[in-house]
């Protein structure tokens, strides 16, 4: 990631950029105004985003529990100069917007889940999971394919780390949620 201008920008200013042609496959985040360009996620990455979206949207709509996105971007209502787009995320009924907008998503989600890719580091992930945890976000799972491991944040807690042969619990956000590490990195 890297910041690409030099003026600030809001949320509204973001999402009429997503709306340009020459922006349709490009996807942004910002950070105090802030424009950063995130890079394309990798094959691995992909299919990884998708699993993880896939057993917890699974779980989420059995247990009538909340909503499950990709690449969405949500930003602190008290807050229009950040927005982030968490790999996957999980917003609880009880949190989310009704009726779920079109746009980005006025609050942070429950449950961030960021997927390392090649292009960045496990610190710069970590920093961003500092973020997410001063946002208001409950739960960040940042996931390195590379080792096959899940580090779990949160407020107030030391980093726990899971390896491929474990199994990753949603505790209090998703309680009942459980996926077995070996499912996920197949």
């Amino acid at each position: 990631m890297m910041a690409i201008q030099q003026r600030l920008y809001n949320v509204d200013e973001l999402w009429e950029l997503y709306s340009l042609p020459e922006n349709d496959l490009k996807r942004y985040e910002l950070i105090d105004g802030a424009l950063i360009e995130m890079s394309g996620p990798g094959g691995t990455h992909g299919r990884i985003a998708v699993k993880f979206a896939r057993f917890l949207d699974e779980f989420a709509e059995k247990e009538n529990a909340g909503i499950v996105t990709v690449e969405t971007g949500y930003h602190p209502q008290s807050d229009r100069h950040t927005l982030l787009l968490p790999d996957v995320a999980f917003i609880s009924h009880r949190r989310a917007p009704d009726p779920f907008p079109d746009k980005f998503i006025p609050v942070m989600p429950d449950l961030a889940v960021e997927i390392q890719s090649p292009s960045n580091t496990i610190g710069e992930l970590r920093e961003k999971a500092q973020l997410y945890l001063r946002l208001g976000v409950a739960l960040v799972w940042l996931v390195s394919p590379a080792t096959g491991t899940v580090e779990i944040h949160r407020a107030g807690s030391p980093i726990q780390i899971l390896s491929r042969t474990e199994s990753l619990s949603g505790g209090e956000i998703l309680p009942g949620f459980a996926l077995e590490l070996p499912r996920l990195f197949s």
